[in-house]
């Protein structure tokens, strides 16, 4: 079945060397091959405000690139996100950036629904790729996943999404070559199956 693909690169550094650019590239070309429709958001390129005060997030008006993220959000049924573990979580341009595509009336809607907000994202599903210099298991075992179990829980199915999978990619800074082919092959794999 075709899907609609969004792949979040949530790499804030342009710098074409990064692993995460080349892994985000990967899963396109991948989901490209197995026919699926992909556009692709990369948080290096985009320029928008920072949320200041609880107002602005649930009143203010976004601007323009936040207008056009929110679109490109609406028309994926399958979202890739796709970053490096910096001080045990994500960047802060792609937390900033999630903070401004989220936002009540887009993402979920204050009018309660018995006790629970009414999640507006209902029905999509999620890959989460994250790259860091410790061991993947050290991640998961030693801290509890941390930033994967608040993008997954707090933020993704908090808004809707029903299945929301992970990627762990460890000792980035100690990947041979022949590692670092196998995890682009492992993500055109995934791309193309737009697991």
């Amino acid at each position: 079945m075709t899907k609609r693909i969004l792949i979040i690169d949530g790499h804030p550094d342009p710098a074409g060397e990064r692993l995460v650019h080349a892994l985000a590239q990967a899963y396109r070309e991948g989901a490209e091959f197995g026919m699926h429709e992909v556009m692709t958001l990369r948080v290096a390129d985009l320029s928008f405000p920072l949320l200041r005060t609880q107002a602005d997030y649930e009143k203010g008006e976004p601007s323009q690139p936040i207008r056009d993220c929110q679109s490109m959000l609406d028309w994926a049924t399958h979202v890739v996100i796709v970053y490096p573990l910096w001080l045990g979580s994500m960047p802060a341009m792609l937390k900033a950036l999630l903070e401004q595509i989220l936002r009540p009336g887009f993402a979920f809607s204050t009018r309660q629904q018995g006790r629970w907000p009414v999640k507006l994202q209902s029905g999509k599903s999620a890959r989460i790729v994250i790259t860091m210099g410790m061991p993947g298991w050290l991640y998961r075992w030693y801290f509890r996943a941390h930033s994967l179990r608040s993008l997954q829980r707090n933020i993704l199915h908090f808004v809707g999404f029903r299945r929301v999978r992970a990627t762990l990619i460890g000792n980035v800074a100690n990947l041979s070559s022949a590692q670092r082919h196998a995890c682009l092959q492992r993500m055109r794999r995934l791309g193309q199956r737009a697991a």
